[in-house]
């Protein structure tokens, strides 16, 4: 470990969650720009960010030092910690896609395309997760990616990181390894972290951009490209999830985007528009219990602007970055309040007790449906090791230069039908998310009455519910 370590506490975070090791072991980060050096502004972006302990790893005597002082440094780490080489040009906004995700999982930066190069590593990305990596020395069949730089490890990953550094630095010691260089540190470490079983998030780039530099014309060019990108409309862009139901990414978010900023602005906060959303839903449970064509109507409207503003606290949230457990918890609670407050106005709206027994019926569903989906997840997460550190795929030695092959055959089959637009809207649709109940109970409710509104959530709920039961025993047994 060398002697000249620093560190520094970021003052703009009240509970950061990230500590931060940069990388200048390599002459390319004292190259110049308009903030000083390449060193110089990453510190500056890292300030804008929870990030704090930032240690600056310098002075490197060669590739097994600077691994051996990752490992020293991880094993002493007491959150997640981030490994960033000095030489990284990228958008604040690129940084962030890790450094600021409320998940502080284990994650790489990368770039969904294949233009690979020595500062640009091939990986290969199935289904979100980084499943091969490579360096100069390991090779990666049917890479489609490439790795930008970024590297977070995961609190509960720390102890296979110090591991994966040294045997890397015993490896480079030996000559195993060929003729790697310490500007491979993290690709190496990226190598090292899939291989030995540990689950990482590939988090793309998308328009943005983060590139390593070795010499000054490739940092100027670098930092001017950064300038083709309006950061915060690529911002807003991603407040948006891209993996939400048809109804909710077509019928509701295609507009509710355009409130985010107005409420950024008015300083309203995520939980604030729950509050409101929540007060709509009663208004709708209210009108809905009036059981007349206009009191349906009504709370169809009202139930409607009720799940939009559900959208846009989330869409604030991130837009604002500011996440919070119990944020999370309020959020979960009150749709389900108010799902179920809008099942008792409907019951409410029509004489007899025939109809309260479908309500209840469909209550009873939708919380066997929920404790299912959080049961297994927690099942899943507890098999993985709470953290990612061991999952499914099996551990591969860093002596084989070459990575393991994509799937093939039936398995390759179906993941590439699972690809398809149709297929991915469809197996969204048919599990029944919010969103579609929404819809669901706000058409069947204004055009037919409640009792068809019921029978319709207990017909597709049952459907929803088999599919996932089955879906779930098959993951299982894989």
């Amino acid at each position: 470990m060398p002697d000249s370590l620093t560190a520094h506490d970021n003052p703009r975070h009240d509970h950061p969650a990230t500590a931060a090791v940069v990388l200048a072991t390599t002459p390319a980060s004292r190259l110049s720009c308009s903030d000083g050096t390449l060193l110089d502004r990453l510190g500056t972006q890292l300030d804008l960010l929870p990030v704090r302990d930032v240690q600056v790893l310098t002075q490197g005597v060669g590739l097994a030092a600077d691994l051996r002082g990752v490992a020293k440094i991880a094993r002493t780490a007491v959150s997640a910690l981030a490994l960033v080489p000095a030489d990284l040009v990228a958008h604040t906004e690129a940084l962030a896609l890790l450094l600021d995700h409320p998940a502080h999982d284990t994650g790489a930066l990368v770039a969904l395309d294949a233009a690979e190069g020595p500062l640009r590593p091939p990986v290969r990305v199935e289904g979100g997760t980084v499943v091969a990596a490579g360096s100069s020395f390991h090779t990666v069949p049917e890479a489609n990616a490439t790795f930008r730089g970024l590297l977070q490890v995961a609190a509960p990953d720390l102890g296979t990181l110090a591991e994966v550094a040294e045997e890397l630095a015993e490896l480079a010691d030996t000559g195993k390894l060929g003729p790697v260089t310490p500007v491979e540190t993290v690709d190496l470490l990226l190598v090292g972290l899939v291989r030995s079983g540990v689950k990482v998030r590939a988090a793309p780039l998308g328009p943005l951009h983060a590139d390593r530099v070795a010499g000054q014309h490739a940092a100027d060019v670098a930092v001017a490209r950064l300038a083709e990108v309006d950061e915060d409309r690529v911002r807003l862009d991603t407040s948006v999830k891209d993996d939400d139901g048809f109804f909710a990414t077509f019928l509701v978010s295609t507009w509710t985007r355009h409130l985010i900023r107005p409420a950024a602005r008015l300083k309203l906060t995520p939980n604030t528009v729950t509050g409101i959303s929540v007060g709509l839903a009663v208004l709708a449970a209210v009108w809905f219990s009036a059981g007349t064509p206009g009191g349906l109507l009504l709370g169809a409207v009202l139930f409607y602007l009720s799940f939009a503003l559900d959208c846009l606290d989330g869409q604030l949230a991130r837009y604002t970055r500011t996440f919070s457990p119990l944020g999370a918890w309020v959020d979960g609670m009150a749709d389900r309040l108010k799902e179920y407050l809008v099942y008792a106005g409907l019951a409410l709206g029509v004489p007899g007790p025939g109809v309260w027994r479908l309500a209840v019926a469909a209550m009873i569903l939708q919380v066997v449906r929920h404790a299912m989906a959080h049961s297994f997840a927690g099942a899943a997460a507890g098999a993985d090791g709470a953290g990612g550190a061991s999952w499914a795929r099996p551990a591969r030695s860093l002596r084989e230069s070459a990575d393991a092959t994509s799937p093939r055959g039936l398995l390759a089959l179906a993941r590439r039908v699972e690809r398809m637009p149709v297929v991915r809207w469809l197996k969204r649709m048919i599990v029944l998310p919010i969103g579609e109940r929404t819809a669901l109970i706000c058409v069947t409710a204004a055009g037919w009455g409640a009792r068809t509104t019921f029978v319709t959530l207990l017909a597709w709920g049952g459907v929803a519910m088999t599919y996932q039961l089955v879906g779930r025993m098959a993951r299982s047994a894989r």
